[in-house]
This record gives structure tokens, sequence and C-alpha cells, in this order.
């Protein structure tokens, strides 16, 4: 921009500037409605004021001004009062108007606060009914804005004083820095608090608006600075403080979900910890219960769920539905070991066909209490091996499906397992193909030496799915999907496998019949003739068993789909499998430790 032609000595000020922008742009402007914009926002009344208020601020700064009184508030009162004296004229009137007005006497008042430099808070002044006994007292006095005061009190069983029993971390208390757990509280707001209960005093604190006075007997010995690390923990439950009896303050305590990552600020406290929301601004921690105490608690409420009293746990057998389909051929791609998942199913129980074993029984799972997983952020480095997709979901609500559309929509990325067997090859099969064919003496083998996620038997024939089938499939730098019974779940959470597990629900049973009125139940492609259409027997078992899945493995969750629709819930999956790869998520600590 060509510069401004000024005299000798002399520099544009902003107004100048201002003012010839306009003209100065004028030769760079090719449309006629853009220089009429610049014209009329240059030309704007209210910005030239507000540039000439700009320059003469400036210009009284550069002059270091001081001010000629600093007391204009006092000398205004003086003068009114005068003035009433006198002639009320019309003048004199108007004066006394004005100077009676709330907004200047309040322009006259910070006037003299910046005049004064008088910028700290006026400290209340000490009673002086101060017992000389005492050794020492403080009175403190905090604002109490919306916020509680972050602070918890009790009784002491012995003296009957009333403590500070803890300080909520980040709350106004703990801002403050001037009180302390172990604090004796005398006075709130001049009222003595030696003969009322705690919750009296913390009503008389809910009622209070604005300052509020406390005076405390200090602590003996305070507190020192917590230099805690950050520690996150994911929630395995439901919690409402409002609903909790054990808490010792309900408006203290901190309400989540299952599946919230809570940041732990303190766990000096062996039952009750300090934690906030990861993410949240606001600083102040809530009380939760801590995970022994949690443990306990859901321990007394379901005195079943115990180890047996035994050295290794019981193994326990489970009739189940056994899927088997021979490989299909999608597109000349072979889905090797598609459908061989083995499903629950009451009506196989009935017929006692094929047995299904886990390494742990149902009762060990259950006494695995569900309460918090310390966890981290962890985020899948380029070239590193895919995360183990894991599908759950009960008979018929679409695994298989959704398996077939991820295989056929990318074959070069997704694979399955290729299972074992112990039945003997047909002429049209390949080992490690279809099958891993082997004995059933190395089957048997490979049982005890635990090589099996899950394994069942069927027309005295084994099937399994072993562990090496899926560091194959992940080695080969593809996402291996699999459909595991749900108590094998916690058999592959391990920074090998870093599994994400994904919850496919049934809909409402309406949904059910509508979309199913067409789908067969398959038990075994063995079987010919087997496939049945569902019948509401089987619709309402589904939705009872997703129940009983959610309630009972919904901790370890990470992802839930309602296939309410097919392809809807495929293209969900999909996208959840993206961020998988691309995306941070919150994983156990134990997975990226080294």
């Amino acid at each position: 921009m060509p510069a401004l032609a000024t005299g000798a000595g002399h520099e544009p000020g902003l107004y100048e500037l201002l003012a010839a922008l306009p003209s100065q742009l004028q030769p760079h402007v090719s449309r006629p409605e853009d220089n009429a914009f610049l014209q009329d926002m240059f030309g704007e009344r209210s910005l030239h004021s507000l540039i000439k208020i700009h320059e003469q601020l400036q210009l009284y700064e550069e002059s270091k001004p001081v001010p000629v009184l600093d007391s204009a508030a006092a000398l205004a009162h003086e003068l009114s009062k005068e003035l009433e004296g006198k002639s009320a004229n019309g003048e004199i009137k108007e004066l006394l108007q004005l100077l009676a007005k709330p907004h200047v006497k309040s322009l006259l008042s910070v006037h003299d606060t910046i005049a004064q430099k008088s910028y700290d808070p006026e400290l209340p002044p000490l009673p002086e009914d101060i017992d000389d006994d005492e050794d020492s007292v403080k009175i403190i006095r905090l604002v109490k804005n919306k916020e509680p005061l972050g602070a918890t009190i009790m009784r002491d069983d012995h003296t009957g004083a009333i403590l500070v029993a803890r300080i909520m971390r980040g709350g106004a208390a703990d801002r403050s820095g001037l009180i302390h757990v172990g604090d004796e509280l005398k006075e709130v707001n001049g009222i003595p608090v030696d003969d009322k209960k705690p919750e009296e005093i913390i009503r008389i604190l809910a009622q209070s608006q604005g300052a509020i006075t406390f005076k405390l007997v200090p602590a003996i010995k305070e507190e020192a600075p917590s230099k805690e690390p950050k520690v996150f923990m994911k929630a395995l439950f439901d919690y409402e403080p409002k609903q909790d009896r054990a808490i010792p303050c309900k408006e203290a305590g901190l309400a989540f979900k299952m599946g919230d990552i809570l940041q732990v600020m303190s766990q000096d406290d062996a039952t009750w910890w300090q934690a906030k929301h990861e993410g949240e601004d606001n600083p102040r921690a809530g009380l939760i219960p801590s995970k022994q105490f949690q443990e306990r608690r859901f321990a007394l409420k379901q005195p079943v769920a115990t180890l047996p009293l035994q050295k290794t746990p019981s193994r326990r057998s489970y009739d189940v539905a056994v899927e088997f389909e021979d490989a299909d051929s999608i597109s000349g791609f072979q889905l090797a070991g598609f459908r061989r998942s083995f499903r629950l199913s009451k009506r196989e129980k009935k017929t006692n066909k094929t047995m299904y074993e886990c390494k742990k029984s149902e009762m060990y799972d259950m006494a695995d209490v569900p309460t918090y997983e310390e966890v981290t952020q962890y985020r899948r480095q380029s070239g590193a091996k895919h995360r183990l997709v894991i599908l759950v979901g009960p008979t018929g609500v679409g695994l298989n499906e959704l398996k077939r559309k991820l295989l056929i929509s990318d074959p070069q990325h997704f694979s399955v397992t290729i299972p074992h067997t112990s039945r003997a090859k047909k002429n049209q099969e390949s080992d490690g193909v279809e099958y891993h064919f082997i004995s059933k003496h190395l089957f048997d083998t490979d049982i005890q030496n635990n090589k099996f996620i899950e394994y069942g038997e069927f027309k005295g024939n084994y099937y399994g799915t072993g562990l090496d089938s899926i560091r194959s499939v992940l080695s080969k730098n593809k996402v291996c999907l699999l459909d595991v019974q749900p108590h094998t779940i916690k058999h592959l959470r391990t920074a090998e496998f870093k599994p994400f597990v994904v919850f496919v629900k049934p809909p409402r049973i309406e949904r059910l019949k509508e979309t199913r009125q067409s789908a067969k139940m398959i038990s075994s492609k063995d079987d010919k003739g087997t496939a049945k259409s569902f019948t509401d027997e089987d619709f309402q078992e589904m939705l009872n068993t997703a129940q009983t899945l959610e309630t009972q493995h919904g901790h370890l969750f990470e992802k839930v789909i309602v296939n309410d629709d097919l392809s809807a819930a495929f293209s969900e999956l999909r996208l959840a499998l993206k961020k998988v790869e691309t995306e941070t998520h919150w994983v156990p600590v134990s997975w990226t430790q080294s």
C-alpha cells in the first residue's frame, strides 16, 4: 500500500489511517458492491468515535497520569449534604439527582479504589471474644458461588468436636488453601456449632449466600501438597450417590454411568476416593466408592458369587447348539472357518447334542466383580498389529451376516480364523483351508495345554478355535473377526490381542418378527433339513439372552449396536472399526506396559 502523505516529523495516527484507507484500497477492488461495502464500513461514525477514544486513551496512558484526589466518593457525599441546605434552584436539584444515581456512585467508588490502588480484599476483623486458652484460631472468609464449598465434616466420637473430614480436590475450599483436614470448626457466620449435628451445619451452609465466615482451630499437622500422578479409571458399573446410604455426604458424591472415564484425584481414603469426569472443565472432585469398598458391597449383595474352595477353577460344561457350515466362496475368496461358533441354545439343552467347555465356570466369572479398571489412552501405530475384533450376541441376532458383509467389503483387510477338528477330512477339503485336521489324541493334548479359546464335541468329533489361529490372521496384518462365548472374552483381554468387543443387540420383539420372517435357524449342515423358521419362543429367548449378556458382561463391551436394520448396523460397525484403527481409545493400562 502506498505510504500516506504526512507533514514532516508527523506520524499518521490510527484515525487518519482509517479515514484514508477506502481511497487507498479502491484501485485494488474490482466489484462495485465490495467498494460500497468498504466505504460504508470505514465511514461508520461509531467506528470513528471508537478510534478517537482509543487514541485519546493511548495519549492519556503515555502521560502517566496521577489521580488529583483519591476520595471522590467522599467529596461527592459531602457536597450533596452541603447542597441540601441551599436554595433549591433547578441546577442544584439536577446536580443532587445526578450525584444520587447508583451508577455515578459506583463510578466514583471505582475511581477511588484505583486511585488508592486498594485491590486486596478486606478481611473481617478478629472477634473480640476469643478464649484466652485457645492456642490459635483461623478466621476464614470464602465467597460461595453456585458450586458447593467442597469440604465434608464429621463429629469426633471421643471429643465431640466438629472436624473437617476431607477437602474435595479442585473445590472452593481446596483452591483457597486455607482449610485443611483435621481443622476444628467452631463457628459459621458467627453461629457456634459445638452443640449442632453435622446435618444442621450442612443446612446452615446450604442456606448461606455470598461470603461465608468460618472460625477454625487449625489441625496440629497440616496436609502436605498432593503430588499424586494422574490416574484414570473406567467405570464398570452405574453409580448414583443420592441412592447410596453409606456415602458420608450425598451432595459431595459424583454420579457416573458404566463406561465413563473418571480421573481419580485422591485415593487417600481407603473407602471413598475423589474423582471427576475426564475432560470436564469443573475442577472440583466428587466422592466415589473405592474399588475395595465397592467389591465388598457387591460381594455382600451376591454371596453366591464366590470362588470355589479349591486350588484350580472348576470346569463346568454347557449344552449348546453348534453352528457348522462348509466353507463358502464369495468372489473367489474362501471364507474358511466361517460360521463355526458355539452358541447357547435351550433347544439343544433338551436334546443334549453337544457339549461346550470353558476354562472357568460361570460362577467363577461372576465372582470377578466389575468395579473400576485403570485405563490409559492408546492409538494404534502405523505398521502395528490390528486389534482383535470380538462380536458378541445371542443366536439369531445377525453376527454371521455382519461378518459376511465385512469379509465381502474388504477381503484383504478382514479375515476369520480357521478352526480345528478331529473329524476325518472329506474329499473336497484341504487341510488349513476349511479346517486344521488333527487327531483326537492331539486335540486332547492341546486342550490340556490351553491352546483353545473354546471347543466342543459334536457327533463324536472335536471342533475348536485355537489361539494360534488368531495369531496367524493378525500376523498377516489383517483384522481378525471372532465370534465367541462371552465367558471367554476375559481370557482374550491381553496386551497381545487388545480386543475390541462389539455387542450386537436385537431390536424390540415386533421389529424382530418383521425383519426375520423368512430367516432360518441352522443347527448343522450335516443334519439335512434341520433348518427351521424362528418362533415367538425363539424371539423371546433372543431378547432374554441379550439382556443376560448385557447384565453379566456389559462392562466388557466397548461398542453396542442394535441390529434393527442389517445395512445400518453394518455401516455403524464398519465406522466403529475404522475409528479403532485411526483414533485414540481408552484401554487397560496393562495393555501398554512393557
